[in-house]
């Protein structure tokens, strides 16, 4: 199985990180210190934020807000690698709109800041973190979507989201990922008016 380095420390890091235990592969969990705590996994490295990155798989497990920072420290160190983007950038001071450009993602805009090389695709925003770190949703395994334009990288993302025993599906090229963005939207919405439980998310069945 391929390694993964995970940039942040919160609750969608921490649960990316026990899939990638699920699914055997190296995990390297990037954060503001390496001070440790009684949270820290045994099965992880720990390094601090300008460290060097050892996974083939990058996940940027922080706020959009956060990534010109991000980018600050490892831009050029992102060529060749899979960049894995979870963010929903929405305005959490009204929960009433998507952020990213009304034409594009997260995702692309991202894309269009990194090297000739780094392979981003879009994956777990439409997940809660409850749901990845059970591996279940509701009965069923839980599906994570993904988008992306690189066959290569879309492959190595399928294969550790089903090496944690969870559904993986293709929704298509990056573009795709204005929709999930919108589906990510919606699920949180849902949960924080008690509309839907932090434990359950949406299902595509077989």
């Amino acid at each position: 199985m391929s390694s993964i380095s995970i940039i942040g420390s919160g609750k969608m890091s921490l649960a990316i990180a026990e899939v990638a235990a699920r699914a055997g592969a190296d995990i390297q969990i990037i954060r503001r210190s390496t001070s440790s705590s009684s949270g820290d996994r045994t099965d992880a490295t720990y390094g601090a934020l300008g460290d060097d990155l050892t996974g083939d798989l990058v996940v940027l497990a922080v706020p959009y807000n956060a990534y010109p920072s991000i980018l600050e420290h490892y831009r050029d160190r992102l060529r060749d690698k899979v960049v894995i983007d979870i963010a929903n950038p929405i305005d959490f001071s009204t929960y009433d709109e998507l952020k990213s450009p009304p034409d594009s993602s997260t995702a692309a805009e991202l894309a269009r800041q990194l090297p000739q090389g780094a392979a981003v695709v879009k994956a777990f925003n439409v997940n809660l973190g409850d749901t990845l770190t059970s591996g279940t949703n509701g009965t069923t395994p839980t599906t994570v979507l993904f988008a992306g334009d690189y066959a290569e990288a879309k492959i190595a993302v399928a294969a550790l989201i089903e090496g944690a025993g969870m559904r993986a599906v293709d929704v298509g090229p990056l573009s795709r990922a204005r929709e999930l963005e919108a589906m990510g939207f919606l699920q949180i919405i849902l949960a924080a008016l008690g509309k839907t439980r932090y434990e359950s998310g949406f299902t595509l069945l077989p």
